[in-house]
């Protein structure tokens, strides 16, 4: 008769959740779905620990596999995701509402989901003329502020297959459309430390965001205004009070 060392045991399952969850962000990373060889390429796992986890995950219906045998992320997985997002928006809420008293402006918060930018909370300005964005509403991330924020968070290889896969429409005479020129912006983002929409989504509407550094996944926050309201003066004089505010809940949200 044999005896099982229970720590062992308890070791080897928590192993295998970390490497079930590693697998799923390694999916999300490539827009949704991979085949089997290229998730042993992408976790360096071996083959048949690779089958045994998505079998796991299939049967439970956070993960699919599709005719052509590919593995794509699976229904189930919508339900936590957008409740994860609602109480991601509600904890930040206080937050943006401080940051919208300070610069008197719309605050969003926004995460990057597959290959789309997904807001996830707003505190709208109280000015008259201000920006609105519903909660829940996915764009392409080429095109915003808090979209390039959050691109500029990934090395420029993934960045570009986000934008392979999504396609970069021209939303405005100001869009940028090519990936190489996208590219370059993402460097100087990550040299200035934010990301600004110029106009690119929709014309007359500025848009200045931050990302969150050291969080979980991608997350950043952005302020919005009508062009005339947010010159560049105004954006050097904001850019430190969002990086505060940034810095804070990445703080909490990192804890």
């Amino acid at each position: 008769m044999t005896t099982e060392d229970p720590g062992a045991r308890s070791a080897s399952g928590v192993r295998s959740l970390e490497r079930a969850f590693e697998l799923l962000e390694h999916l999300a990373d490539a827009g949704g779905q991979l085949a089997l060889t290229e998730l042993a390429a992408a976790s360096g796992l071996p083959m048949p620990t690779i089958y045994r986890l998505m079998r796991t995950l299939v049967n439970q219906g956070y993960v699919r596999q599709e005719p052509s045998k590919r593995y794509a992320l699976g229904p189930r997985l919508i339900r936590l995701g957008e409740t994860a997002g609602r109480l991601l928006g509600s904890w930040a809420q206080p937050s943006l509402a401080q940051l919208v008293n300070e610069v008197g402006e719309t605050a969003n918060m926004a995460v990057l989901e597959g290959d789309e930018v997904v807001y996830v909370a707003q505190v709208p300005s109280r000015h008259s003329m201000r920006m609105f964005t519903e909660v829940g509403r996915r764009v392409n991330p080429h095109c915003t502020g808090v979209g390039k924020a959050l691109l500029a968070q990934l090395p420029d290889s993934v960045a570009r297959e986000i934008v392979a896969r999504t396609g970069m429409p021209a939303h405005t005479p100001h869009t940028i459309t090519d990936p190489a020129v996208l590219v370059e912006e993402l460097a100087r983002i990550r040299q200035r430390g934010y990301a600004l929409d110029d106009e690119e989504q929709e014309v007359g509407v500025r848009c200045v965001a931050v990302p969150l550094t050291g969080t979980p996944t991608p997350v950043a926050i952005s302020i919005s205004g009508p062009h005339g309201r947010l010159p560049h003066a105004v954006i050097d004089e904001v850019v430190p009070i969002m990086r505060r505010t940034a810095g804070q809940l990445a703080r909490r949200l990192s804890a």
